[in-house]
């Protein structure tokens, strides 16, 4: 990047050997360090999963509330800054020769203190990736209602999304319980290839359809309040589009690493080819889903697109296997955090049924919570704005100045502190908008439809 880390000396680590037989059975047990032999190209397809989402096929809406020239000067903001943002974090996971950051809280612990930096990360990252879950929950349901209602054409019984939530959910039952990252490469593989393939989809029969004939590019509200409450949930939209960030260091740990070949080389080297793909998904499909209908597109761009009926019910489809990769991949680092605790505070024996009743308590969880308050965008505005913007965009910024110090008003002092004055800003008003929306949905919404 156009920054280099500084040179920064440490006391040597404590050496491995203090750690007892125990604690190192227990780390090999826990599913972030249960295996490190991952390759660069894991790096990448991880990183695709973890990004490309629900969150890209909400961009055009976005775009339908901040309106042409803001669209993509936002779009294209928060690509180069959370890019930045991931190359100061792979820089920071092993920035203490001999230590490895393998978890978020851990490199929060490290710049803010023990106890601090768990306060400031922890429930910024459960936010995050609880939300996530659940939002991925409804967009399994949802995809899974939108191809049988293709499939079908008027001709089948209908049937409630709180059913598609829970057969969307059963497959986590399963899934779940795979043990550690590694062992959801081929799920994730596949996630990100599915991304890949229905991002591709809805920009192209977009492109196919062309645009309407009374394609309106105003900003879909009408009334000065609502185009002000809408500019703020497209903040939020945005934000939440560019959230990978809080499972990179837990995807780095699983990468092997030596004095001669840091795993920052290899993990680098996957994320930015993970980012030019996210470039190519995201900018087709929120440029030309807004140009095809404008201020009328819904916020999930496939729920607009109708036919050609086979394409869109493949795509669909192609979304519930991404957003099953997805979920895994948030949840990893929830079932490492929850296990952690049961371990180590409440001292519970590591065992298969542990593993077995805590991961399956959380499927349920967010199912549960996913089949209650389906408001699938007004929830990526709220959440995308309140935990994403943080965590993605200007923490990693105050650790790198806390941490490096570098020189008043040099670039990289000015550059870290533009990305934090403007992700303080999402963080402040983007989740009005978006609780603004859940509002306005919740009046007419009637619970288990």
């Amino acid at each position: 990047m156009g920054t280099q880390a500084p040179a920064t000396t440490y006391p040597p680590p404590a050496k491995d050997d203090s750690k007892t037989a125990e604690e190192k059975k227990l780390e090999e047990w826990l599913p972030i360090n249960g295996s490190r032999n991952a390759k660069w190209w894991y790096s990448a397809f991880h990183n695709v999963t973890a990004m490309v989402g629900a969150g890209v096929l909400g961009l055009p809406y976005a775009m339908s509330e901040l309106g042409w020239g803001p669209g993509i000067v936002v779009m294209i903001l928060s690509w180069i800054i959370t890019l930045y943002t991931l190359w100061q974090m792979v820089e920071m996971h092993e920035m203490v020769p001999g230590k490895r950051f393998d978890r978020y809280h851990e490199l929060g612990q490290h710049v803010f203190g023990e106890k601090l930096g768990l306060w400031i990360v922890v429930p910024q990252q459960l936010v995050v990736e609880v939300s996530l879950n659940i939002i991925y929950m409804v967009t399994g349901g949802q995809s899974l209602k939108k191809f049988h209602d293709v499939i079908c054409d008027g001709r089948c019984k209908d049937i409630k999304l709180s059913y598609f939530i829970m057969i969307f959910a059963s497959v986590h039952f399963v899934l779940s319980q795979l043990p550690n990252f590694n062992s959801i490469s081929g799920v994730s593989l596949a996630a990100a290839v599915m991304s890949i393939s229905y991002s591709t989809i809805a920009w192209g029969a977009s492109l196919d359809k062309g645009r309407e004939a009374n394609v309106d590019y105003d900003l879909r509200a009408t009334t000065t309040p609502g185009k002000v409450f809408g500019v703020l949930g497209g903040l939020g939209d945005v934000a939440f589009a560019y959230s990978g960030h809080n499972v990179v260091l837990e995807i780095q740990a699983t990468m092997p690493s030596t004095p001669e070949k840091p795993s920052k080389h290899a993990m680098w080297k996957g994320a930015l080819v993970a980012y030019i793909i996210v470039a190519l998904c995201y900018f087709p499909v929120t440029f030309v889903g807004y140009w095809a209908f404008g201020n009328s597109v819904d916020d999930n761009i496939l729920i607009t697109l109708s036919k050609p009926k086979w394409l869109i019910a493949a795509a669909n489809m192609m979304v519930v296997v991404h957003v099953i990769g997805s979920y895994q991949v948030y949840a990893m680092p929830v079932f490492d955090m929850m296990e952690s605790f049961l371990v180590k505070k409440l001292r519970f024996a590591p065992s298969l049924r542990l593993r077995l009743m805590s991961r399956t308590f959380y499927v349920a969880f967010t199912m549960f919570i996913g089949i209650s308050f389906p408001f699938f965008g007004g929830l990526l505005s709220f959440f995308g704005g309140l935990a994403f913007a943080p965590t993605t965009y200007f923490l990693p910024c105050i650790m790198w100045l806390a941490v490096y110090k570098p020189k008043r008003f040099s670039l990289s002092w000015i550059t870290n502190w533009i990305c934090i004055i403007i992700g303080v800003l999402l963080l402040v008003l983007s989740p009005i908008g978006g609780l603004r929306q859940i509002i306005l949905t919740a009046k007419t919404y009637k619970f288990y439809q």
